[in-house]
């Protein structure tokens, strides 16, 4: 299949996970969602990274936000690697593993490179907004731990910009500055952004974040 881009609808697929058949946008809901995936089980960065996961898992409930991740080994594995990251990263995996044996969804979001393995996925990321449209693709080598706290902070961005006409600048985390879309006039800016803002620049004008008290 083609390569997803941003603004592409997420493929929807059933798949056996360890909390049971799961159907993608029945799990989503009308929510926010991050399919993540993983090399393979029984791996040190992954071990560490589904730990992680589970430790931010109110974070993104937070958010509206459920979190999937993806493994090309099958149901047996994944149930014994859950004990093993329990036990080792000191918390509970609160949320469901795919078990891809057959890369039918890693197919289907062009999770395997060749070049870098040719039956391992890499380590992909996909955030995908309530309208099941890809919002975020990142892709991590398998060396490469990811960081979830960037996940956190670009959730955060999106979910302000889809309603708001804001960016967010570089570095930005919530509760600071943004910046105001260039299509929006001064006038109109006067009308939104009742904390006022300040312009640097005509196209560089910035405003404290809107949906805050």
């Amino acid at each position: 299949m083609a390569t997803l881009r941003l603004g592409d609808k997420a493929p929807n697929f059933t798949a056996q996970t360890t909390e049971g058949e799961i159907n993608f946008y029945d799990y989503l809901g009308d929510g926010w969602g991050v399919l993540f995936s993983h090399p393979a089980d029984y791996t040190p960065v992954c071990t560490t990274e589904l730990g992680a996961v589970a430790k931010y898992k109110d974070e993104f409930a937070k958010r509206n936000t459920k979190v999937l991740a993806l493994s090309v080994d099958g149901i047996e594995s994944h149930k014994g690697w859950v004990n093993d990251i329990n036990e080792t990263q000191n918390t509970t995996v609160n949320f469901p593993i795919i078990a891809d044996e057959d890369r039918k969804v890693s197919s289907l979001y062009d999770m395997i490179h060749p070049n870098a393995d040719e039956t391992l996925t890499v380590r992909s990321v996909y955030v995908i907004g309530p309208d099941k449209s890809i919002k975020l693709i990142i892709t991590y080598p398998a060396s490469t731990g990811r960081n979830f706290e960037e996940l956190l902070r670009v959730i955060d961005s999106l979910q302000l910009t889809a309603y708001q006409k804001v960016a967010t600048p570089a570095n930005w985390k919530h509760g600071e500055e943004v910046v105001i879309s260039p299509a929006v006039s001064n006038e109109e800016a006067e009308k939104l952004f009742t904390k006022g803002f300040k312009e640097i620049r005509p196209y560089l004008r910035l405003t404290p974040q809107p949906n805050l008290d």
